[in-house]
C-alpha cells in the first residue's frame, strides 16, 4: 500500500467568504510536506486565472510524467539510451448543460530522442507496456493513447 498525503488550502476569500457566487475567488494552493507549494485556479472557461494550474492542468500533467517515468525505467532496462524525453499531452473533455464535465480521452505525444544506433522499433514497443503499470492511467476512466515521435541523436 502507497499512502499520499497534500494539504489543499482554498486561497480565494476576497473578505466575504461565499456569501455571492461572484464575490469569491477560486484559487487554492496545493501543500504537500517537504515541498515547494503550487498555486492553483480553476479552468480559466469558469473564470479562473490562466496563469495558474487548473485541475484539468494537473490530471493531464500526471498522465505524461507517469508515463514519462516508467518509459524511462523500461527503456534502462531494454539498453535503449533516452537523451531527451518532452511531452505535449492533449485532453479531450466535455460539460454538460448541467455544468458537470469530465474527461473523454488523452492523447500523450512524447518526442523522444535516442542516442545514435539505439533500436528505434525496441523503443516504440516500450510504450506498449506501460498502460498496464502506470498508476495514474490505471486509475482513470477515460482511454489514454500515445502517439510517439523518435529522434536520433547524430
Amino acid at each position: 500500500m502507497h499512502k499520499y498525503d497534500a494539504r489543499v488550502v482554498w486561497t480565494g476569500n476576497t473578505g466575504a467568504g461565499t456569501a455571492s457566487y461572484k464575490g469569491y475567488a477560486r484559487t487554492w494552493d496545493i501543500a504537500v510536506p517537504g515541498k515547494p507549494v503550487v498555486a492553483c485556479s480553476n479552468d480559466p472557461l469558469l473564470g479562473g486565472d490562466p496563469t495558474k494550474m487548473n485541475p484539468e492542468d494537473l490530471l493531464l500533467s500526471a498522465l505524461s510524467a507517469c508515463h514519462m517515468l516508467w518509459y524511462l525505467h523500461y527503456a534502462a532496462e531494454a539498453g535503449v539510451v533516452v537523451t531527451r524525453y518532452e511531452d505535449c499531452p492533449e485532453g479531450v473533455g466535455e460539460v454538460d448543460k448541467g455544468g458537470a464535465g469530465r474527461f473523454l480521452s488523452a492523447q500523450l505525444r512524447p518526442v523522444i530522442w535516442l542516442a545514435r544506433g539505439a533500436d528505434v522499433d525496441v523503443a516504440r514497443a516500450l510504450h506498449d507496456r506501460i498502460h498496464a503499470v502506470c498508476f495514474i492511467a490505471r486509475s482513470v476512466n477515460f482511454p489514454v493513447t500515445y502517439v510517439p515521435q523518435f529522434h536520433l541523436e547524430p
